[in-house]
């Protein structure tokens, strides 16, 4: 019986990921939810799984949820802030952590988890973004497993040999082959860009995510904080990763072998299953979504992605390259950016240049702790923040 703590147990992977559990009560139990906005919601799993902790961002929404835990009659202790964060991450109760926390905000806690050797199931790809060096390490030092869940990632890690999760040649695995769907946005004309609404990016032609990462995904920056990510999932550096555009999002991504072989991973678009897989590593168990009907789908299609229509790929590698704190400023950059479409403060090809002028006004600085990264991303969102001005 696997002890789990979701954080973000409201946003669209926390609820696909207890739709999994729910299917296998006998195998996983609740021990902490967290939440950040949807109150009403948080509640309504509390009653059904019954945690032994709640977790909310500050003591008002803490207010409003245990009355809602009183009037159902629940004995779940409601906590508040980031401290209660790492703690139910990190507690000797916990076997397991869904770090489904979305952009940095989810750092904290998932750093938590990860130096106190938790079964890590890794959503939040901005950990890996903002940190990666210091994540991985504490990761290795601690003997946590990390399990990624990102469907891309997840895929990778399917394909690799059993039992092994890096990348150099010496192991015959030639590059890594990142899918991307190409969005909402991938065959219109690039002279209506300035049009776009922030309701048809979220839109999603294949995937149901939150608000923003579908922008990321409309964006492609995506795909662009992937390719990080991947670097340090695996190992892999900037020339061992491509990108490759599959509208169908079918195949989930891929591994290419010295020999010649493509090993790849498919299935529906549903993240319940790379959920499932993580939860229940190395065995298999029903994740509740249907198989693929390859013969339905009839058809597989492939692309170069367009840097040109997509700069924000571009950008991402160039901070790959970059090194030191680009990666965490072009993060922090991004997030501003998006909240301010999403807020229809700025058009959707703003997102792009506003990234582009910050990394240019905030260089790379070499770091070596939590705390200069973290300086560096609250530089970062002051200067996007004055750009916006």
């Amino acid at each position: 019986m696997q002890s789990l703590t979701i954080l973000g147990a409201t946003g669209s992977i926390g609820v696909s990921t207890l739709d999994v559990v729910a299917r296998h009560p006998d195998r996983y139990r609740i021990f902490a939810l967290t939440g950040q906005t949807r109150i009403d919601v948080l509640a309504e799993q509390c009653a059904q799984f019954q945690p032994e902790v709640a977790v909310v961002v500050d003591a008002d929404a803490a207010e409003r949820l245990q009355k809602l835990i009183r009037d159902r009659g629940l004995k779940t202790n409601v906590v508040y802030g980031e401290q209660a964060l790492c703690d139910v991450a990190s507690a000797d109760a916990c076997d397991t952590v869904m770090a489904a926390i979305v952009g940095a905000a989810g750092l904290g806690p998932s750093l938590a988890a990860a130096k106190a050797g938790k079964k890590l199931l890794l959503a939040n790809k901005e950990a890996l973004v903002i940190s990666g060096q210091l994540f991985m390490d504490a990761v290795a030092a601690s003997g946590s497993t990390l399990l990624p869940i990102d469907s891309e990632h997840n895929a990778i890690f399917q394909c690799l040999p059993i039992g092994y999760q890096r990348v150099p040649p010496q192991h015959g695995i030639r590059k890594i082959l990142l899918t991307a769907s190409g969005g909402p946005f991938l065959d219109r004309e690039l002279s209506s860009f300035d049009s776009i609404t922030p309701e048809q990016a979220v839109a999603h032609p294949n995937w149901s995510m939150g608000r923003k990462i579908s922008v990321d995904s409309a964006t492609m920056m995506n795909k662009g904080l992937e390719v990080i990510e991947a670097h340090w999932l695996f190992g892999a550096s900037a020339s061992q990763i491509e990108v490759v555009i599959h509208p169908q999002s079918v195949i989930h991504s891929m591994v290419a072998y010295a020999d010649g072989s493509v090993l790849a991973q498919l299935g529906n678009p549903d993240m319940r299953t790379p959920i499932a897989h993580a939860l229940a590593y190395p065995e298999r168990i029903d994740s509740g979504v249907d198989a693929i009907d390859l013969a339905r789908i009839a058809q597989l299609d492939f692309r170069e992605p367009d840097r040109v229509r997509f700069p924000c790929l571009q950008l991402a590698f160039d901070v790959l390259h970059a090194g030191g704190s680009a990666p965490a400023v072009l993060n922090a950059a991004n997030e501003v950016a998006v909240q301010a479409f999403l807020d229809k403060q700025i058009g959707f090809t703003r997102i792009s240049s506003l990234i582009a002028e910050t990394l240019s006004r905030v260089p790379a600085a070499s770091v070596d702790t939590l705390e200069s990264l973290l300086a560096q991303d609250s530089k970062a969102r002051d200067q996007a923040r004055a750009l916006l001005q």
